[in-house]
């Protein structure tokens, strides 16, 4: 692996304690099955690809954090349309449908996640651009492809951390994601995430970080009870507003002051509460 590919110094040992009162392992093993579910049957529509309505994605997204027991809040300004690069903070497999939730997007993502099972299907099908992080040569390549497709009108999804934190502490954004939005003159959309339990105290659960599985992620989100998603949408920042990358990826990054709107922003409607079929039991 290349000495420039970016890494957190969380592990599991260190950042994520004993579960606080987890569900019972039938309960978890309903709530996997739901989640499951919801992967292969979106494996199945998924040749439909652009004729999918983005507000079924959007709901789609909104029922698969909700099967894996995870309550969601939306909060902040509705993402703009037409070329976007909306950027977050990385700390779970979660975000990728939170982000979702938001907008859906084509997402920036390693290479390595072509051979994730179920999950690497879908992100291939759904135009997923990858990066191979052990080869710098091809990043002037991947920036062209990103700013080609903002150019086109798409919104992509990027993690510019370029690795998954324990979300206690965030590590600083890479700057090359900026340079395609800067290429194309299209807006920025920061988006902040942040899990935390139901009374308050954030929590380390829902990470995906260190020599952890996928699985075992998966498995450690699905047995936490009262778990909250909270994604708080921030002001877009519009194009020609900063004079490089590096400034661009300092104003997007969730400790910089979020800009005063210059309109008060229309509201993102709560979801209702979903629920996935296979859920019959008691939920969060």
């Amino acid at each position: 692996m290349s000495d420039w590919v970016p890494s957190a110094p969380c592990t599991p040992a260190a950042c994520i304690g004993p579960a606080d009162r987890p569900v019972s392992v039938p309960h978890a093993a309903l709530r996997l099955a739901a989640v499951l579910t919801l992967l292969l049957a979106a494996a199945l529509v998924l040749p439909a690809g652009r004729r999918i309505p983005p507000g079924v994605i959007r709901r789609w997204c909104r029922t698969l954090v909700r099967a894996a027991g995870v309550r969601l809040t939306l909060t902040g300004a509705a993402a703009p349309t037409g070329g976007l690069l909306l950027v977050a903070n990385h700390v779970s497999w979660l975000d990728i449908p939170l982000l979702a939730a938001v907008r859906p997007a084509r997402m920036l993502a390693k290479s390595d996640i072509r051979h994730w099972p179920v999950a690497g299907a879908l992100a291939a099908r759904g135009g997923t651009l990858f990066i191979d992080r052990d080869r710098l040569s091809t990043l002037p390549h991947t920036v062209g492809a990103l700013a080609e497709a903002l150019r086109r009108g798409a919104a992509v999804g990027v993690f510019p951390e370029g690795s998954t934190w324990c979300g206690r502490a965030q590590g600083p954004f890479r700057r090359a994601a900026f340079q395609a939005a800067l290429d194309a003159h299209v807006p920025v959309q920061p988006v902040h995430l942040r899990y935390r339990h139901t009374d308050g105290p954030p929590s380390a659960a829902p990470a995906y970080i260190g020599e952890d599985s996928l699985l075992t992620s998966v498995w450690r989100v699905v047995r936490t009870r009262d778990l909250v998603a909270e994604v708080a949408v921030r002001p877009p920042i519009p194009p020609g507003t900063h004079p490089d990358r590096r400034a661009l990826a300092h104003a997007a990054h969730p400790t910089a002051p979020a800009p005063r709107a210059s309109h008060p922003p229309h509201r993102i409607p709560a979801p209702r509460p979903t629920r996935a079929p296979l859920l019959r039991g008691r939920t969060p």
